[in-house]
């Protein structure tokens, strides 16, 4: 019997398509606070941070129609709906900010060559702090808000608009160091550092997409799930395998096969399966899907059943055997 519980996944959608509105809003605004702020000093530190907020802008919007495409219902086409489009959207953030990087080492090495004086680096470093403020606060949220909901794109964003944060930080420290010594060389040596710290963030969210497009099992989760499935096991419980878990976007798939004493009828059956629902969207979250193929014991389960009251029992309890992630994802029922 394959008994099956959904999630309100579309309000979910809805939700990460709205926070992802103001993150496009906000690198917008902030955009145009950086370039102020690069033609009043010049700074190629500056010109290089907004740089990085031109890709901001650029997959926020991305990052806004991977959202709405992913927030559409499921359909005859998209049986599982289309929550892969926010992979394919962290996919272009991650290879954009990869981008960025390269274009600011190169804007480094040219002013390093042919160096420029700087001019009013204290308005420059005050508009900049603002911005870096704005980022990491809305970057806080979106992570937030993208780990609760299971949304790459949201994750990514937030993550992007952080490291522009660091990015910043550095480069506001660098310019206070050349205010105050005038070494106008550290313009260029500040943004190659930086150029380097938002590839590798750009390379963790690149390799996250595609090992969400490429049905990755996502081990850490698998065992965090093993863990609380064994912290939380009911003695009806008897056993549980064939365990998958897939992600679509914002939205898990879980599929599990779930021994249970023969003689229940379906809603005892049922009712086991509501309570291990249950259990994990209140570890995991509310999107969620949950198949659940629901078995009859064996004789060779006795000796593993740990159900106390079992007026059918055939042989003594021997063993309770552990789940681990090793043969809770195996397609064949545990005995000993």
């Amino acid at each position: 019997m394959y008994l099956c519980r959904k999630s309100p996944a579309l309000n979910t959608g809805h939700e990460n398509l709205r926070i992802q509105k103001w993150v496009v809003t906000v690198a917008v605004t902030l955009f145009i606070i950086k370039i102020v702020a690069f033609f009043l000093t010049r700074s190629v530190a500056i010109l290089t941070d907004a740089l990085e907020s031109t890709v901001n802008v650029i997959a926020g919007f991305i990052g806004l129609y991977s959202l709405f495409v992913a927030a559409k219902p499921r359909d005859e086409d998209h049986p599982y709906g289309h929550g892969k489009a926010e992979f394919l959207s962290a996919a272009v953030e991650g290879t954009l900010i990869l981008i960025a990087g390269l274009i600011i080492i190169y804007e480094s090495i040219t002013n390093f060559i042919h160096p420029h004086a700087l001019q009013k680096l204290d308005y420059g470093i005050l508009l900049v702090a603002i911005t870096a403020v704005i980022n990491f606060v809305v970057g806080a949220i979106s992570i937030r808000k993208g780990k609760k909901n299971n949304s790459l794109a949201l994750i990514a964003s937030g993550k992007h608009l952080q490291s522009d944060t660091w990015s910043t930080l550095g480069i506001i420290a660098g310019l206070a160091l050349i205010y105050f010594t005038g070494i106008t060389m550290l313009d260029s040596v500040v943004a190659i550092i930086f150029a380097f710290i938002i590839m590798f963030t750009g390379y963790k969210i690149l390799r996250s997409s595609v090992a969400g497009i490429m049905d990755e099992a996502d081990k850490e989760l698998l065992l965090k799930m093993v863990e609380v499935l064994n912290a939380n096991r009911r003695e009806n419980w008897i056993d549980l395998h064939n365990l998958r878990v897939i992600k679509y976007g914002g939205q898990l798939h879980v599929d599990c096969h779930l021994t249970v004493p023969w003689y229940f009828n379906v809603r005892e059956a049922h009712d086991e399966i509501d309570e291990l629902s249950g259990l994990i969207r209140r570890e995991f979250g509310n999107t969620l899907e949950l198949f659940v193929h629901s078995d009859g014991c064996m004789d060779f389960s006795c000796p593993i059943c740990t159900k106390s009251d079992c007026p059918v029992r055939q042989k003594a309890f021997e063993k309770r055997i552990p789940w681990t992630l090793q043969n809770i994802i195996s397609d064949k029922k545990h005995r000993l």
